[in-house]
């Protein structure tokens, strides 16, 4: 049992890098959402409730989520555990040191995962977006489940009771005189508590939070470097006629 786990979570780590490539499949182009305020929200709910028990976000402190629009008091009473206070940093409900000797290392943390796994096939807010949804049933897997995105993997579903189960559909397609499977689109074998749009809505909120959770300042950047631009070509027009206006009298 002590293997299985330990496999699971070695896994879990390289799935969280693997994913950038896009795992031989084209990753889906996340929404932008980092600038609604009730997206980020739902995102932040959902992480605490379906992330936060393993993973920690040890960069990011409870009350900073006053800058998505939570007052302190609702971070208190519905994103923090009981012990937590809001001025705390998110760490997981799992204990450091149970989680290691049950693993053989902790789960990784998840703060700037959005950054860091951005990648040529595409953004690291494409990447998770991509991940989350393309999980199916396999029955060979010791989980019971794999992954499109990033074949073979380690970790289980976490969202599979908003999912429900799902199986791929491919067609055959012939790529370089081979023939290849390309995915068609997917069957529903067990439906979710969700259904697919609301789910991928679901994972849009999760992934935009987890995008703004790695820069929470992003926003603020791309509007102050608007102004430094519109500011530079102004200075621009005014730096030139200036030159003009000096060199008119000299031959």
């Amino acid at each position: 049992m002590k293997k299985l786990i330990l496999g699971w979570m070695l896994a879990l780590g390289a799935a969280t890098g693997a994913l950038a490539s896009g795992g031989g499949i084209p990753l889906d182009k996340a929404p932008k959402l980092t600038n609604d305020m009730a997206a980020l929200q739902n995102g932040a709910k959902v992480f605490v409730n379906y992330c936060l028990n393993c993973h920690s976000a040890s960069f990011m402190r409870y009350n900073r989520l006053t800058n998505i629009g939570l007052t302190e008091r609702q971070i208190k009473e519905n994103l923090t555990f009981t012990t937590d206070k809001v001025g705390d940093t998110m760490n997981a409900a799992i204990n450091p040191r149970q989680a290691k000797e049950w693993f053989g290392a902790q789960p990784p943390d998840l703060t700037l995962v959005a950054r860091s796994r951005a990648g040529a096939g595409g953004s690291g807010a494409d990447y998770l977006y991509t991940y989350l949804r393309t999980y199916y049933r396999d029955a060979t897997k010791p989980t019971g489940w794999n992954n499109l995105a990033f074949p073979n993997v380690g970790m289980p579903n976490p969202l599979w009771e908003l999912q429900g189960e799902r199986r791929p559909v491919f067609d055959k397609a012939e790529s370089h005189g081979h023939e290849v499977e390309v995915l068609r689109g997917w069957e529903q074998t067990k439906p979710g508590t969700l259904t697919p749009a609301e789910f991928d809505r679901t994972v849009g909120d999760l992934v935009a939070f987890m995008q703004w959770m790695a820069e929470p300042d992003q926003n603020n950047r791309v509007r102050l470097g608007v102004w430094v631009l519109l500011f530079l070509c102004v200075f621009t027009l005014i730096a030139w006629r200036l030159n003009a206006a000096f060199w008119k009298d000299v031959k």
